[in-house]
């Protein structure tokens, strides 16, 4: 057996033998690079150097701000006004509040960009009010979980802008147009299952539709709405950098939480920067081992191995991306969402640009395919949250949420195999 088939065991033998063990997944990735590092006699500084260098770029500085924009939001009543918006939108149609509930995690999900914060903040609104309706517990905590995963493409998406770090050279701003309409696309599917799921379990009709509301509704949550436009626009007109939107978001949400909503004292500002650092730490922790593991695999020319692998499989396009895809799904069951992205893309977009596919439209694909995995057995993060939320065991959850894998997987064959639906948008991106 060759020294470098020896290497590629330890080294990923090591990583998934500790992630078994339940160690976190920066702890599994560090020990596996260090391991492998004295099999081959490299010197540990040279892992130390590639972990540095990996934090230690222009793009990553708008993270921080991202996170810190949606904790600020999501802690000073931007939640309770989405969700009055979303209800004064679809709440009057057959099925009307788990539309709300898809609508709400969609305008939610822009501002905070995460799907594990989306279904925490809504999931103990939505979830009691649609039982007390006479909806399903599971499907309504099912739904609330599922419709999070949209925040992680509509933009602004703190992983879109690692995706770009890793990627090289990929426009901010054209990644976050091409998660748009993969959002979009999601969000409509599961608005549609809701209304055949309400038709057929006969849930109750909410109100009619009145445009007052909408409107009164539209002006409550203006403010916080204005948040998104700052960064989108800025970045997608070129007049700012991803980083300088995200910083200028974040002084205008500090403006709109203690200016005008006033719902929380600026006393709790410390706990809300408290919260966003804690986050911060765990991702450049992961972006810091992932980047030597990274180099490591490179090293050991993993992605060649696997490339060459999976086109003497088959050189069809077309089963070429549905391997990637279900590549990206089984790691998506078993890794964090932070590590896929930095470990899977110096592997796997190189496949996808070979056979014809943007690095855009890779990234939204990507992104697509990790919500399932925060929805899926045995690490799915916002799965847990929603049994933590409803009190209703993982397991049972799962097995509920197999027609919203599927209405996720429809959305993901449609943006693998239709370029036009992540690509329309970033076209008119400067």
């Amino acid at each position: 057996m060759s020294t470098q088939l020896i290497a590629i065991i330890i080294l990923l033998g090591t990583f998934f033998g500790l992630m078994f063990l339940r160690t976190p997944i920066a702890i599994s990735v560090g020990i596996s690079c260090f391991t492998t590092c004295w099999y081959l006699n490299i010197p540990a500084d040279i892992i130390i150097q590639n972990a540095v260098k990996g934090v230690n770029g222009y793009s990553l500085m708008a993270v921080p701000f991202f996170i810190l924009m949606g904790e600020i939001m999501s802690t000073g009543g931007i939640a309770q006004r989405l969700v009055n918006l979303a209800s004064s939108l679809v709440g009057w149609m057959r099925g009307g509040l788990a539309m709300v509930t898809v609508v709400a995690s969609m305008l939610f999900g822009c501002v905070s960009g995460s799907s594990a914060a989306c279904t925490a903040t809504l999931g103990p609104i939505m979830v009691p009010m649609m039982k007390k309706k006479g909806y399903d517990e599971e499907f309504a905590t099912t739904i609330t979980m599922t419709s999070s995963v949209t925040g992680l493409l509509i933009p602004p998406s703190h992983n879109m802008v690692i995706y770009a770090m890793v990627a090289g050279g990929v426009s901010v701003g054209a990644l976050f147009m091409a998660g748009v309409m993969p959002g979009l696309l999601m969000g409509s599917l599961l608005m549609a299952y809701s209304y055949i799921k309400a038709r057929k379990k006969n849930y109750p009709i909410d109100g009619k539709f009145d445009i007052k509301k909408v409107a009164q509704a539209f002006v409550q949550a203006f403010w916080g709405l204005i948040t998104i436009a700052i960064v989108v626009i800025g970045v997608c007109t070129g007049i700012v950098t991803a980083t300088e939107s995200a910083a200028v978001a974040v002084l205008w949400t500090l403006f709109v939480t203690f200016g005008i909503y006033k719902e929380v004292s600026i006393r709790e500002l410390p706990k809300m920067v408290m919260r966003a650092v804690k986050t911060l730490a765990m991702i450049l922790l992961l972006i810091a081992t992932s980047s030597a593991f990274g180099w490591l695999l490179a090293y050991l020319k993993v992605p060649q191995l696997i490339t060459r692998g999976i086109f003497h499989f088959s050189t069809n396009p077309y089963v070429v991306l549905i391997i990637v895809n279900v590549i990206l799904i089984l790691m998506g069951m078993l890794m964090d969402m932070s590590s896929i992205i930095l470990i899977a893309t110096p592997i796997l977009l190189p496949i996808a640009t070979s056979i014809g596919m943007s690095p855009v439209q890779f990234g939204a694909m990507l992104i697509t395919n990790l919500g399932i995995g925060l929805l899926t057995p045995p690490v799915g993060g916002t799965l847990f949250i929603g049994s933590a939320i409803s009190g209703i065991k993982f397991e049972r959850l799962a097995k509920t949420m197999i027609p919203l894998y599927i209405m996720m997987g429809i959305t993901i064959l449609l943006v693998t195999y239709i370029p036009q639906i992540s690509m329309v948008l970033p076209a008119f991106v400067k």
